[in-house]
C-alpha cells in the first residue's frame, strides 16, 4: 500500500478524486485517502472510451473487500482512454494511486470547471475538518 500523501501538483474533488491537468486533457484517479478508506481494491468497472462524464456525477465503480463505491467525475468531458492495466491488477489503485493507479484520461468540455476544485491545502483542510 502506498504511503499517505497528496501531491501538490494535482487538483482535488471533495469526493476524494484527483485531477492532473495538461491543457484541456485531464487524468482522473482516486486519492490516497479514498483507496485507504476502501481497503484492497479487487475490481474496477471502467466507463467506455467515448463516453461522456459530468462533473460531480458517478462515472465508474470500484469494488473493494469492504464495499462497492461510485467514482465521481471531478470535471466534465469525454473519456479518451481507460487504464487497461487495472483490468488485470486493480490493486494498482492501492499501490500507486497517483501514478500507475490512474483511472481515465478525459478531453475536458469545460476546463473552467477546474475553479471548483481544491488545491492540496484545501483538500488536506477538508480531511482535517
Amino acid at each position: 500500500m502506498a504511503d499517505a500523501h497528496h501531491p501538490a501538483d494535482l487538483l482535488y474533488h471533495p469526493e476524494h478524486d484527483w485531477v492532473r491537468l495538461d491543457g484541456d486533457l485531464a487524468t482522473f484517479g482516486v486519492t490516497w485517502f479514498a483507496q485507504d478508506s476502501l481497503g484492497e481494491i479487487v475490481y474496477w468497472e471502467p466507463p467506455a472510451v467515448g463516453a461522456t462524464v459530468t462533473k460531480d456525477e458517478p462515472y465508474a465503480e470500484v469494488e473493494s473487500v469492504k464495499a462497492v463505491s461510485d467514482v465521481i467525475a471531478p470535471l466534465s468531458g469525454t473519456i479518451l482512454e481507460v487504464n487497461e492495466a487495472l483490468a488485470d491488477d486493480p490493486s494498482l489503485v492501492n499501490a500507486a494511486p497517483y501514478t500507475d493507479g490512474w483511472l481515465v484520461r478525459v478531453q475536458l468540455s469545460d476546463p473552467a470547471e477546474r475553479r471548483h476544485l481544491l488545491d492540496v491545502a484545501g483538500y488536506e483542510a477538508l480531511l482535517d475538518g
